[in-house]
């Protein structure tokens, strides 16, 4: 193999893959990374078995090959090359990477390619389109609620369901839950359903680019993996092979009380009330008050307090429908949710002080988070 590349594509490549990079494993081949011509590009691949990225690199290919390079020496010296055209050379008899860019002139011991493992082949006739924009915007409100204990594997997935022309995402962790859908641009010829580990999904909203560029998604069938392809990457992930719960028999049907509040008053009020109730028990208590009179903006406060070191208290004018009441929530997770929303005004709706409280962006019906209370002795 004799390639030559621009140091910043190289880091650029780098920085994408080594994220799925094995940092203990007990193959050796795990911990690096895979170099190889691919036609007229250089491809660069990691995985850890359960999680693979492949990016693709604009490079001059003087000498086809390929070999794997550990993934922690490669980076940290490519990333101390200056912003030049690197050439690289493999002696294929000891495995040895010659890389010379500038003054520096090094070699890395490598691993032979024949021992990395397989990167899996998408079926092109069965993959679903997705706008990159869409896809990274239902990651960021709907992974977070995902869990991350160990104990019950499937939810710390996102379950991912197509049907027809429609995309849904949703995820929960026992105590929230956070659906998404969107619309594709051609209906699926046939119904798709999986949980796909958020990590992966996490991973994918961090690589993928920004605009009008598409992601296609393939799911092969009995091959208990998901593949995701955009032009220059490729992310491929374990699924999770368990039921995910019916979660739409958590979403309250109805509501008592629906409050309308300013998004950006709420999530800084919520802030604010996080700092004192992180010390304690992180409950929030959030009373709503509805205009005494008609045409008179109803008032929520906001209140998070804590023994040691104080309390914080916030009142919203708001759009009250509905009685009055005083509900308790989490406020890291109150946060949380409010930080994934970007329209102007956000809806709580609620029924009681020990049922689950709905958040849904005013204006927009792809969205919704079921949050379960808290009682203040909890």
């Amino acid at each position: 193999m004799k390639i030559s590349v621009l140091q910043e594509n190289l880091a650029r490549g780098l920085s994408i893959v080594s994220r799925a990079v094995s940092p203990r494993s007990t193959l050796p081949v795990l911990s690096n990374i895979l170099v190889a011509t691919d036609g007229a590009r250089l491809r660069l691949s990691a995985t850890n078995l359960e999680l693979g990225i492949t990016c693709w690199i604009n490079a001059k290919i003087l000498e086809e090959g390929s070999t794997t390079v550990p993934s922690r020496t490669f980076s940290d010296l490519v990333s101390t090359m200056p912003p030049k055209q690197a050439d690289i050379a493999l002696d294929e008899s000891t495995q040895t990477l010659n890389v010379k860019c500038g003054s520096l002139n090094t070699d890395i011991k490598c691993i032979d390619a024949q021992e990395f493992p397989p990167m899996p082949t998408p079926d092109l006739d069965f993959g679903i389109e997705i706008n990159v924009d869409d896809l990274k915007e239902m990651i960021n409100q709907v992974g977070f609620a995902a869990s991350r204990d160990e104990a019950r594997p499937v939810l710390t997935g996102v379950l991912v369901t197509v049907e027809n022309d429609e995309i849904t995402m949703a995820a929960a962790d026992g105590f929230r839950l956070s659906v998404r859908t969107a619309s594709l641009a051609s209906s699926v010829q046939r119904s798709v359903e999986a949980v796909i580990p958020a990590r992966a999904l996490g991973e994918l909203a961090r690589i993928s680019g920004d605009g009008s560029e598409v992601v296609t998604m393939f799911l092969p069938p009995n091959r208990g993996q998901v593949i995701f392809r955009t032009k220059d990457i490729e992310l491929t992930s374990q699924v999770i092979e368990d039921t995910f719960p019916n979660y739409r028999q958590i979403i309250p049907q109805s509501y008592k009380t629906r409050t309308i509040l300013n998004t950006v008053e709420f999530l800084k009020a919520s802030k604010q009330a996080e700092i004192f109730a992180r010390e304690g028990s992180l409950i929030a208590q959030v009373n709503i008050t509805p205009g005494s009179e008609e045409m008179v903006p109803g008032e929520v406060e906001i209140l998070g307090e804590s023994e040691e070191t104080g309390s914080s208290q916030s009142v919203l004018e708001s759009t009250i429908e509905g009685p009055g009441m005083a509900i308790s929530f989490n406020v890291r997770y109150l946060r949380e949710v409010l930080d994934v929303i970007k329209t102007p005004n956000v809806a709580l709706e609620t029924t009681q002080s020990t049922s689950p409280g709905v958040i849904r962006p005013v204006g927009e019906d792809n969205f919704l988070h079921v949050i379960m209370p808290m009682h203040p002795r909890d």
